[in-house]
């Protein structure tokens, strides 16, 4: 059963609110703002481009694609505190570029968007190939 944000949020409001202990404090967080995009079709974005037939075998292979919005270092305890509501704060900032990983590799740098209640990213800015050889390497 899908439930929209207002029914999430409706059971948000009516949860009790978990009790706080001194050293915690609730700090304010904004809701993000993504711009909205059209989505494309695979078709229109590939047309025009030459594939290489010798490489053909390659193309049908799949990868792990993932994006990382950010890291942090927390203690076990910390993270065994974590519930429902409460906020992980990572080393980058919202206007920050998130990075596109490959099998764990970093290829590209994007930012988030909304695609029709789905999020997605828009490449912004590949890395140097010369520089994803180096990383293969280590």
């Amino acid at each position: 059963m899908a439930m929209s944000q207002e029914d999430i949020d409706a059971l948000l409001k009516n949860m009790p609110e978990h009790e706080q202990t001194g050293t915690e404090e609730k700090i304010p967080v904004a809701e993000p703002q993504f711009s909205e995009v059209e989505p494309s079709s695979a078709a229109d974005t590939n047309a025009g481009q030459k594939f290489n037939p010798k490489l053909d075998l390659l193309y049908d292979l799949q990868l792990v694609l993932s994006i990382e919005l950010g890291r942090t270092t927390m203690m076990i305890r910390d993270i065994l505190r974590l519930s429902r509501g409460s906020v992980v704060e990572f080393d980058k900032l919202v206007s920050e570029p998130v990075d596109v990983l490959v099998n764990g590799r970093k290829i590209a740098e994007g930012e988030v968007v909304v695609i029709d209640k789905h999020f997605g990213i828009r490449i912004t800015s590949l890395v140097d190939p010369s520089d994803r050889l180096r990383s293969l390497r280590r």
